[in-house]
This record gives C-alpha cells, structure tokens and sequence, in this order.
C-alpha cells in the first residue's frame, strides 16, 4: 500500500468527509480526512489505481485539489 498527502479545498463538514472517503473508496482506497487543516490522507494500492485517478474522483465531487 502507498500512502500520499493531498491538499484539498472546499471541504467543510462531515458530507464533505463522506464524499471524499467515498470518492477514494469507489476506487479501492481508503482516506483520513483532517477537515481542520484540509488534508487527506489516502492509502491505496497501485496496481488498482493512480495518484491522478485519486485526485480527478475527489475533485469529481466538487473539491479542488491542490
């Protein structure tokens, strides 16, 4: 499993939470979202998905990845 840091805009309560864990779920990922200080951390397998497929699910939900 890799593990990235993700800076993501736009989230600010817990529907934003459930979006983003579902947007990386969806993908065969799991995240730990630090509303606070607008980070994600996801953890996922690269022989299922990408960083890039990561951020274009989360930002698919209306969030800015930056």
């Amino acid at each position: 499993m890799k593990s990235v840091t993700l800076n993501v805009e736009g989230m600010s309560c817990n529907h934003c939470v459930k979006s983003v864990e579902g947007a990386v779920s969806g993908l065969g990922g799991e995240a730990k979202v630090d509303l606070a200080n607008k980070k994600v951390e996801v953890s996922f397998d690269e022989a299922k998905t990408t960083v890039e497929a990561i951020k274009e699910a989360i930002e698919d939900q209306g969030y800015d990845v930056v």
